[in-house]
C-alpha cells in the first residue's frame, strides 16, 4: 500500500479524535466558564476575586505548560490520567477561562436594567439569570464564541506530545514510516481546513438563525 492509501484514513481516524477532543474542551470550558463569568458581574467580591483569578492565572500562562503540569505533574500526587483526558481536562479548563470573558463582555451589553426588573417582579437572582439573562447573552456571545471553537481544533495540536492519537500524532506516524514530511503535513493541514471550513459555514448560519432582529449593526455608520 502505498503513502495515500494508508494516510488518508489514518488522519480521518485522527481527525475524529480532533473533533471528540475540542467537543468535550469547550463542554468543559461552557460548564466552568458560564458560571464563572456570571459570578464575576453578579457574584460578591470573594467570587468575582476567583474568577479573575482563574482567568487571568489561565490566559497568562501557555497551555502547553498547562498539559505538562496536568499530565505530568499530578502524578506526583498520584492523580494519574490518561493522554485523552488530559488533554481534554486542560484544554477544557484554559478554554474556560476565554470564555469567561467572552460571556462576561456579552453579560455587561445586556444592560443593569433588565436585571433590576427582574428582581422588582419578585425574581430570585438565579432564576433571573437563567430565564432574562442567558437566552440574550447565547445569541450576543455566539460570533466570539465561534472563534473559541475553531481556535480549539487547531490547540488540540499541542497535545501529541502526549501521545494523544490526533491528526498531529498521526501525522508523527507517518513521517516516521513514510519519511514524507511535506506531504504528511499538508495532508493534515487540508484536513484542518476542511474542518473548519465546514464549522465557519454552520456557525453563519446558526448566527443568522438565532440574531436579534433590531439590533444588527448598520455598516455604514
Amino acid at each position: 500500500m502505498n503513502f495515500y492509501e494508508i494516510a488518508i484514513p489514518a488522519f480521518f481516524e485522527g481527525a475524529l479524535i480532533t473533533l471528540e477532543m475540542s467537543a468535550i474542551s469547550l463542554l468543559i470550558g461552557l460548564a466552568v466558564g458560564i458560571p464563572l463569568a456570571f459570578a464575576r458581574v453578579y457574584g460578591n467580591k470573594v467570587l468575582q476575586t476567583i474568577s479573575m483569578v482563574y482567568s487571568e492565572f489561565l490566559r497568562g500562562t501557555p497551555v502547553l505548560v498547562q498539559l505538562f503540569i496536568v499530565y505530568y505533574g499530578l502524578p506526583q500526587f498520584g492523580i494519574v490520567l490518561s493522554p485523552m483526558v488530559a488533554g481534554c481536562l486542560t484544554m477544557g479548563l484554559n478554554s474556560a477561562a476565554y470564555q469567561i470573558e467572552y460571556f462576561r463582555g456579552a453579560i455587561l451589553s445586556v444592560g443593569p436594567g433588565q436585571m433590576m426588573a427582574a428582581r422588582a417582579m419578585g425574581m430570585s437572582k438565579v432564576k433571573a439569570i437563567w430565564v432574562i439573562m442567558i437566552p440574550q447573552v447565547i445569541r450576543i456571545v455566539l460570533p466570539t464564541w465561534a472563534n473559541e471553537a475553531i481556535s480549539m481544533i487547531k490547540n488540540t495540536s499541542v497535545c501529541y506530545l502526549i501521545a494523544v492519537p490526533e491528526l498531529m500524532t498521526q501525522a508523527k506516524i507517518m513521517i516516521s514510516r513514510f519519511y514524507n514530511t511535506i506531504e504528511s503535513y499538508s495532508l493534515v493541514a487540508v484536513y484542518y481546513l476542511a474542518i473548519i471550513g465546514v464549522m465557519t459555514v454552520v456557525f453563519v448560519l446558526i448566527e443568522r438563525k438565532i440574531k436579534i432582529p433590531g439590533l444588527e449593526i448598520e455598516k455604514n455608520k
